[in-house]
């Protein structure tokens, strides 16, 4: 009498390039001169909201003088990012359901209305309200031009367009405030947002023009209405507070702690809606993708700390080393043009390497390494100083592209809008978290409650080497940040990348049994 045999487990295979073809079936990819048309037409774009969120900057005060109600300054950048930030994922699902033509062009078309309203602002509360409406087009402009990529280049190809993406909007954010300085002391403030306009009606024939061929992937979706609403509220009341805190009010006061427990609740209901709803905004499935989640960790914590950086280390410049204010910003020229070599590294291994986390491991450990130093010792020369951020800078371009195509490998193409969309809105959302951070640390360093002019005597009033001490605690949060980055990068899945020689293998018929 034999015993049955007891059922044996069946064993998990890991997704192979080739098993992840199945998203590309009947799929010919195009050839690189056709892709390199549509991504330069699209980049323009992406150049005008980079170039926004930057350029005003620096024209604050001339604005200031003439529209009057200096107080309310701030507000021109904050109306801009959180529109931008609240947005984003939302151009993202609308892109899914009605297609990535559709939305790129009504998204530099509000961007360019918004404009023609902040040009023609008599007050400061026109210009505000004409701020928030830049920032409601310019929300969608990077989401959706990286989903193109992601629509039209294969896996395996994408980083090498990541990076010419992550190069423009790094040029954008460095010729911003120069931009913007020259035109506010020469011409008329007003210009910077008339520029925007050609720029725009130029960006909007050459996206028509390379996206007409897009083939279309757009499926039927209902659009989640309340799930949007209550993901925009609560995140708007979260950088309300942020943005706010030890600037307007105390972090204590009534009115931040307010604002903070009104964006938890939203949240909880947020929470609820997608557990209840029939088509979530955000579909569970995806944020249970353990890839989507710790490379959407990943990609926010290492931009959160590039901006950080990139807000404060002038302040560094000018008070602890003695920079004027045109040098000190001419200084993060090495943190930004290192940290493009780095993606353009990154990006072209993804086409290479079987490992391609292993690049922005070792990029990630040499940024950390830096940041310790500058923790350790915060009052070293120029050129040590500038070495180590061009380290930091190294380390952290080379997550770019990684971060982004690893997100897109991992969920089916026509959830691409809606991942890429939230990837970037979460990125936003901790970057606003990082600098409310670091300003609390700088602001704690000095021990003054309040904002503006205060803030501004006290730091004058303290020692570099007071100063010093307070931006080692800069150095090491920054270096916090980086390290949750790695751990996500650690923990991420390394799933491999389909190129165009998986598609064929993938998809022939099967061999005819030998006779």
């Amino acid at each position: 009498m034999t015993t049955p045999k007891k059922p044996t487990a069946k064993k998990k295979t890991k997704p192979t390039a080739a098993s992840a073809h199945s998203q590309w079936a009947g799929h010919k990819p195009l050839e690189h001169a056709q892709i390199r048309k549509i991504v330069f037409g699209i980049m323009l774009a992406m150049f005008l909201a980079a170039l926004d969120q930057t350029i005003v900057a620096t024209s604050l005060p001339t604005i200031g003088r003439s529209l009057g109600a200096v107080e309310h300054l701030s507000w021109i950048v904050t109306a801009y990012l959180l529109t931008s930030t609240a947005v984003t994922p939302l151009y993202g699902k609308l892109s899914d359901m009605y297609g990535r033509r559709a939305m790129m062009l009504l998204a530099i078309a509000i961007f360019i209305a918004g404009s023609i309203v902040a040009a023609l602002s008599t007050s400061m509360l026109m210009l505000i309200l004409a701020r928030g409406l830049q920032g409601l087009g310019a929300g969608g402009l990077l989401p959706i031009a990286q989903t193109i990529i992601g629509d039209v280049v294969l896996p395996k190809e994408r980083g090498r367009y990541q990076t010419y993406l992550s190069i423009m909007w790094t040029s954008a954010a460095i010729s911003g405030p120069v931009l913007g300085g020259f035109i506010s002391e020469y011409w008329h403030w007003t210009v910077i947002f008339w520029i925007n306009i050609p720029i725009g009606f130029l960006a909007m024939l050459m996206s028509n023009a390379v996206l007409k061929g897009l083939p279309s992937l757009a499926r039927p979706h209902k659009l989640d209405i309340l799930g949007s609403l209550l993901m925009m509220a609560a995140a708007v009341s979260m950088l309300l507070a942020l943005t706010s805190g030890g600037v307007r009010f105390a972090w204590l006061s009534a009115p931040i702690i307010g604002l903070l427990m009104l964006s938890a609740f939203l949240w909880l209901l947020f929470i609820w809606r997608l557990r209840t709803a029939p088509e979530p905004f955000l579909p569970l499935a995806m944020l249970a993708n353990p890839v989507v989640r710790f490379g959407t960790m990943l990609s926010a914590c290492n931009l959160s700390c590039i901006i950080g950086l990139t807000i404060f280390v002038p302040m560094y410049f000018d008070l602890v080393l003695g920079l004027s204010a045109s040098l000190s910003g001419l200084s993060l020229i090495p943190l930004m043009v290192v940290s493009n070599i780095g993606a353009a590294v990154a990006g072209r291994g993804l086409g290479y390497f079987t490992h391609y986390k292993r690049v922005p491991m070792v990029g990630l450990t040499v940024s950390l390494v830096a940041l310790l130093s500058l923790t350790i010792d915060p009052q070293q020369s120029l050129t040590s100083v500038l070495i180590h951020l061009g380290a930091v800078g190294l380390g952290i371009g080379t997550v770019y592209p990684v971060a982004t195509v690893a997100v897109q490998n991992a969920v089916p193409r026509h959830q691409l809008g809606i991942a890429t969309g939230t990837m970037n809105f979460f990125r936003a959302l901790l970057s606003a978290i990082i600098v409310a951070a670091l300003g609390a640390i700088i602001l704690g360093g000095i021990n003054v409650k309040g904002g503006g002019a205060e803030v501004a005597a006290a730091l004058q009033a303290s020692s570099s080497a007071d100063i010093a001490l307070i931006f080692r605690w800069v150095f090491a949060a920054c270096g916090g940040v980086l390290a949750s980055a790695l751990l996500a990068l650690i923990l991420m899945e390394e799933r491999p990348l389909p190129g165009r020689a998986d598609i064929p293998m993938a998809a022939a018929p099967p061999a005819p049994a030998a006779e």
